[in-house]
């Protein structure tokens, strides 16, 4: 490694990078229902906003991905950097402008996308080995743990009767702090890839890697839908959104951090199954209960999709070698506009059960509670498919082994 290049700098930099992202994520979530309110914005227009965030996310870092070795980590993170100051600063500023909050909200997305584009293979290039492996870990471990963080801020602020406008703020503060700690530092050479993009995408035309996309699509989704509308579903549920949020993500960023040794016994897929089915009765749960027993329900739903992510791009980098880095870029990146493509028909779902609940003579807070407790209904069916996808998988895998 060059003597010259400051590598811990460069990864405490990155981490508040990751935390932009994670604030970028809870605090919007936060607000949400405000913005409604305030603006009069239908739920599917809200949809239609948070579909931006996703949709930045993997367009950014896709190109990222394709383009790294040619562009560099330090080109990426000052478009990163661009992205995120001038999508914060417009959002605030947005007057609550349906077009501008699509704009802004867009341009956070591809400032978080640059981030995972050029900060996980930056990691890569600095350290070597188990560092490296250890370093990638705690890394990742700052969106949820970012999440926590920014969840809680955001429920300290609305209790405080804060503008939503003062927790877009605070977003800007880790932006700042990464700049800062990434300006005039040197930056480690991309290394020469082993697998050539021709290579990786005739690997993807695999029908397992096919498949496997198929399954992240549901599990990003799974994870980021109800995260992302936890306060309009769960506001009027006795229990506190942001701290429910708080709850769940404090649990993914422990479990990821501690899941090397639960994968190495169970294997992946053994692991990908158990998570689906924990979703399903964690979703379940938190979709009948109400008052503090919603907290055990986001224990478990916590335990189903804490090892989600990580573990469908492990298995493609177990099962599916030949993909290469690419491969696991555009795998991310499905899982995100997945969850893009989802986001406006979630907000549909809540206006209708809303509207089907007021049909049953309920009105106000009965009305809330009935729509996002139908609303949550719906999601089961994501983990519920991945429950047989995985067991089918699972069956596969056992088969490919003995081969």
């Amino acid at each position: 490694m060059n003597q010259t290049i400051n590598a811990n700098r460069l990864f405490l930099a990155s981490c508040f990078a990751l935390i932009t992202t994670a604030f970028s994520f809870s605090i919007r979530a936060g607000i949400l229902d405000t913005l409604g309110v305030q603006y009069a914005l239908t739920n599917v227009q809200l949809g239609w906003i948070s579909r931006m965030w996703f949709l930045g996310f993997p367009i950014s870092m896709i190109l990222g991905g394709i383009f790294y070795a040619k562009l560099g980590p330090k080109l990426i993170m000052q478009v990163a950097f661009f992205c995120h100051a001038i999508g914060i600063i417009t959002t605030i500023f947005s007057g609550g402008s349906y077009i501008v909050l699509l704009i802004s909200t867009l341009l956070i997305g591809i400032g978080n996308g640059c981030t995972e584009a050029a900060c996980n293979p930056m990691i890569a290039d600095s350290y070597s080995g188990n560092e490296f492996h250890s370093k990638l870990n705690k890394f990742h471990m700052w969106f949820p743990g970012g999440i926590v963080i920014g969840a809680l801020l955001s429920k300290l602020m609305t209790d405080s009767n804060l503008a939503w406008q003062a927790q877009i703020w605070v977003i800007l503060i880790p932006t700042i702090i990464y700049a800062f700690l990434f300006f005039g530092q040197s930056f480690p050479k991309p290394k020469a890839e082993s697998t050539s993009p021709s290579i990786s995408f005739k690997a993807m035309l695999n029908p397992l890697y096919l498949f496997v996309a198929c399954c992240m699509a549901l599990t990003a989704i799974t994870e980021f839908g109800p995260n992302n509308w936890v306060q309009l579903v769960l506001g009027k549920s006795g229990v506190s959104p942001m701290l429910f949020l708080a709850l769940v993500n404090g649990i993914m960023a422990v479990g990821r951090y501690f899941g090397g040794s639960l994968v190495e016994k169970l294997n992946t897929v053994g692991v990908l199954l158990f998570s689906a089915i924990f979703a399903v009765i964690g979703l379940y749960l938190t979709s009948v209960l109400e008052g503090p027993s919603l907290y055990i329900a986001a224990v478990l739903y916590a335990l189903g999709i804490c090892y989600f992510w990580p573990n469908m791009l492990g298995f493609v980098g177990q099962y599916l070698p030949k993909t290469g880095a690419l491969g696991l870029s555009i795998m991310g990146g499905i899982g995100m506009f997945s969850s893009s493509i989802f986001q406006p028909v979630i907000g549909g779902w809540i206006d209708e059960n809303k509207t089907a609940a007021e049909a049953k003579k309920l009105v106000g807070d009965a009305a809330e509670l009935s729509a996002g407790q139908a609303t949550l209904s719906n999601m089961i069916i994501f983990p519920a498919i991945l429950v047989v996808a995985f067991a089918g998988l699972y069956f596969y895998t056992k088969k490919l082994k003995k081969a």
